[in-house]
């Protein structure tokens, strides 16, 4: 069994709401960006406890569990390795915007997985909040999948008012064409 099909298995035993975020959901939605490692978001503080996690170690996984300071914009990170696998980060966030992104996941078949995967929209949000160059990148690549471009950013500036400030004006960067 896999490490990601492992992690699903301790996520959906404790009935933690997660999904698949990052380059695997881009993929998924069709936008092909490659990357070593699979991202998980969840907004389930009880997986930073070590004890959630001891499933993995007693199967040969290495969990490493970062908690984030007052500053940091994520609760914490959990990353999961084992010789022959791929990495698993579960990242912890926090909001009603994430747990609203979490709740409008489909479920889809990944790595031989069945696992819940963020939404165009959810993703969008995701970059926006993050705010990289990468995810500058990665928003525009899931502009161009949109089939109704105007309704996709109809929807996200409608939702980009629930997340920081910020978000908002990098939205708006990103939709005012370059003179």
């Amino acid at each position: 069994m896999t490490l990601l099909a492992e992690v699903v298995i301790c996520l959906n035993r404790t009935g933690s709401p997660f999904a698949m975020i990052g380059a695997t959901a881009m993929a998924a939605l069709g936008a092909s960006r490659s990357t070593q490692d699979l991202d998980i978001l969840t907004t389930d503080r009880t997986i930073l406890r070590s004890g959630f996690w001891r499933f993995l170690e007693e199967s040969g996984a290495v969990v490493e569990i970062r908690t984030g300071d007052i500053d940091d914009p994520l609760v914490g990170v959990i990353r999961l390795t084992r010789s022959g696998d791929r990495p698993v980060d579960v990242i912890v966030g926090e909001g009603s915007w994430q747990e609203r992104i979490l709740g409008d996941a489909s479920r889809q078949r990944v790595a031989d997985v069945e696992v819940p995967v963020v939404d165009a929209i959810g993703l969008v949000l995701l970059k926006l909040y993050a705010g990289g160059p990468q995810d500058r990148w990665d928003i525009e690549q899931l502009l161009g999948l949109s089939s109704d471009r105007e309704k996709f950013h109809a929807d996200i500036s409608e939702r980009v008012a629930e997340l920081p400030p910020r978000c908002g004006s990098l939205w708006s960067r990103i939709n005012t064409p370059d003179i």
